[in-house]
């Protein structure tokens, strides 16, 4: 079985496409989906039910907290209730290729790696294709991740023993950075494959969008991780000059 933690604040517009798009992989393996209510004030929850009911005879479990707690804590909710042994991440807004899951898995299978990847197409919220995509690294390592993070949240496919070790944290720095980092300093290597498997929603919203406020952040990941200011100061002239080169 794989499990799908999908993450779910105010996104009553866009959760059925995302939830559809991990029902319907082409993969032979069981696919269940775990959707994580950070306490919504939109109709989230009724648009969630609206799904249980039309996919009843699919393994689809709805959570709602009781209070907002954030991506990293609702993401570590799901990593608790997952039942697959493998697990991947999917925000609300983004959606996936059909056979997405079953190339991962073959990779990470054949690889024995702990963490796998793919590349991203970038949509307009609307939808549609902006016809920018970007590619992914075949493999990447601890080093390398320090460079430039070239792991998108939503592409990432893992063994569930290890997201059990290691878990989110950190909302205000870059998460899911710091997750892939803790990964591979103590594994090695995490392997991607190069296609757009990925369809990732530009949100006006989305911290990532904020280029300085995600800059901060992400100099504020070297702090977390204990490198050296003089490192730090290096590392963060490629993440820049990286950064350029993506989205250019």
């Amino acid at each position: 079985m794989i499990s799908v933690i999908i993450p779910a604040y105010n996104c009553a517009q866009y959760i059925e496409q995302a939830v559809n798009s991990a029902l319907q992989q082409t993969i032979e393996e069981e696919v269940e989906v775990i959707i994580i209510d950070d306490a919504s004030t939109d109709h989230t929850k009724e648009t969630a039910g609206k799904i249980a009911v039309k996919h009843s005879n699919r393994s689809l479990i709805y959570h709602q907290c009781e209070e907002n707690v954030g991506v990293a804590e609702a993401r570590n909710i799901g990593i608790r209730m997952a039942r697959g042994e493998l697990l991947a991440f999917l925000d609300a807004d983004d959606w996936w290729e059909k056979d997405k899951l079953g190339k991962q898995a073959k990779l990470l299978r054949e690889t024995d790696a702990h963490l796998v990847y793919s590349g991203r197409e970038l949509m307009y919220p609307q939808g549609h294709s902006s016809g920018k995509i970007v590619a992914v690294p075949e493999m990447t390592t601890y080093r390398d991740l320090l460079r430039t993070n070239c792991i998108p949240c939503s592409s990432a496919l893992m063994k569930t023993k290890t997201a059990r070790e290691f878990y989110m944290c950190h909302d205000e720095l870059h998460e899911d950075y710091i997750f892939w980092l803790r990964i591979l300093k103590k594994y090695g290597k995490a392997y991607g494959i190069n296609e757009p498997l990925l369809k990732s929603r530009l949100s006006d919203g989305g911290k990532s969008r904020n280029k300085f406020k995600s800059a901060k952040m992400h100099y504020g990941v070297y702090k977390y991780m204990g490198i050296p200011a003089w490192k730090s100061v290096w590392l963060f002239f490629c993440y820049a000059v990286n950064g350029v080169r993506k989205y250019r």
